[in-house]
């Protein structure tokens, strides 16, 4: 029965994000009221739990099998844009009997081991499936009263959140003691009007939110950390890949080069952590550039990015809010840890976000502290939210399931480690699949890569 499926849409706080996650529970409801079935639970993830970590949902299962662990069968999670036929959904879970253990969803695994699951089953990558999110994906309660039971006895380790979809997969497997992952060819990301969406009960919209207008280019302000060393190799890439796109640009080095040119921010460079340098940067954009720019991206001397898509998605956002945007990672969520933005992919922020931060004291507890993550710190400590968007990336094409990202389209990749970063840029980022390079039309195949 309908009521005894608990609805768990991955929302989040932001505004433009908690509004989406609110239409998405009114049509649950409203196909619920057609079907003249008793109404099921609906829950948004960001208002069930003030605690930090809600988003990592393992923390949520103690409390999911106290309250649903008797009167509901399953509960079923799926993002804020995943689309749902509920009468194709009970169909797809009648098949399964719910009185065991199992783990449901659309099957996603590596091509190759990759860095952003710890080089995970590197023999053979392709053995070990996680679950598409944007597909949906189900655990019945058997198994979610088994995992908070686990949880009780043997609490989360405080760690490192990278790559949600593949760290529950793995709790649950249990070291092969769990279920792996039953794939669900009901549960799909064909967009709703394909005519493969005709089988499916989740379909997924594949596109960039545009809320009007995209922002005008000289509302975003770029910012590009470098050193020195990287000058010859990185900057070259970015002036012949996406610097054109930025009305707004300046790089920022340990050494003023006129040729580029860079700017010398006066903090010397340091192996790692960058934090000096990031808060230099936010210190200027918000000192020394027009108070009319609401936008500041700040990316590595190596991040790949579309401005001409974050133009678009930056339109779904109020910068009158404290709005700090990108790739979510998560630190130490199951004791008290705090979310944080990965550096690599881009990070986004409103003016008012960075005012707020420059406001509050919060600083670097030395200079090669991880940027992104005192920055993660000091906006959870001003209860700012993290606003996460899977289309910024931390790491390369071929690091992503070619199947996860064929619903995307991306913002940003990062890293130039064993890849042609030109061709990356053309094939994935730039503003027509096929680009004008050097007066030549370039276009490549995804595959490729």
């Amino acid at each position: 029965e309908l009521k005894e499926i608990v609805f768990v849409i991955q929302s989040q706080s932001n505004s433009f994000h908690s509004k989406r996650a609110e239409d998405l529970k009114r049509d649950i409801l409203k196909q619920a009221v057609n079907l003249g079935k008793e109404l099921p639970t609906v829950l948004l993830i960001h208002l069930i739990d003030r605690h930090e970590g809600a988003w990592t949902i393992l923390p949520l299962m103690k409390d999911f099998s106290v309250t649903y662990g008797r009167n509901t069968s399953w509960i079923f999670f799926c993002e804020e844009d995943t689309r749902i036929q509920v009468v194709k959904l009970l169909e797809t879970l009648r098949r399964f009997d719910k009185s065991k253990e199992w783990f449901l969803g659309k099957a996603l695994y590596d091509e190759e081991s990759t860095i952003i699951h710890h080089y995970a089953f590197a023999e053979n990558p392709t053995v070990f499936k996680f679950p598409d999110f944007a597909a949906g994906w189900a655990l019945s309660i058997p198994l979610v009263n088994k995992l908070a039971k686990k949880l009780k006895s043997k609490p989360l380790k405080s760690d490192f959140t990278i790559d949600l979809k593949h760290e529950i997969a793995l709790y649950i497997w249990q070291k092969g003691e769990g279920p792996h992952l039953t794939p669900v060819p009901e549960f799909c990301t064909d967009d709703v009007n394909s005519y493969k969406a005709d089988h499916c009960a989740t379909t997924f919209s594949n596109f960039l939110p545009l809320c009007g207008e995209p922002v005008n280019k000289e509302d975003v302000f770029v910012a590009v950390k470098t050193c020195r060393k990287f000058h010859g190799d990185r900057i070259p890439v970015v002036k012949q890949t996406w610097e054109r796109e930025a009305a707004l640009i300046e790089y920022y080095s340990d050494y003023a080069d006129i040729s580029i040119p860079t700017i010398d921010l006066g903090v010397p460079n340091t192996d790692r952590g960058h934090c000096g340098k990031t808060f230099a940067i936010l210190e200027r954009f918000l000192n020394h550039t027009s108070p009319r720019t609401p936008w500041l991206v700040v990316v590595d001397d190596d991040t790949l990015i579309s401005i001409f898509r974050l133009r678009k998605l930056l339109s779904c956002y109020d910068p009158n809010e404290p709005v700090f945007l990108g790739e979510r990672y998560g630190y130490g969520l199951g004791t008290g840890g705090y979310s944080y933005i990965t550096g690599g992919g881009g990070m986004v922020f409103s003016r008012t976000a960075v005012q707020k931060l420059l406001a509050s004291k919060c600083r670097c507890y030395s200079m090669d502290a991880p940027d992104d993550m005192v920055l993660g710190m000091c906006f959870s400590g001003l209860g700012i939210p993290i606003t996460h968007s899977p289309l910024f990336h931390q790491a390369r094409p071929m690091d992503y399931p070619k199947d996860y990202l064929s619903h995307q389209i991306p913002v940003s990749f990062h890293k130039h480690w064993n890849i042609d970063p030109v061709k990356v840029y053309f094939t994935w980022l730039a503003p027509n699949t096929e680009e004008s390079h050097n007066g030549k039309k370039v276009g490549y195949n995804r595959e490729d890569l």
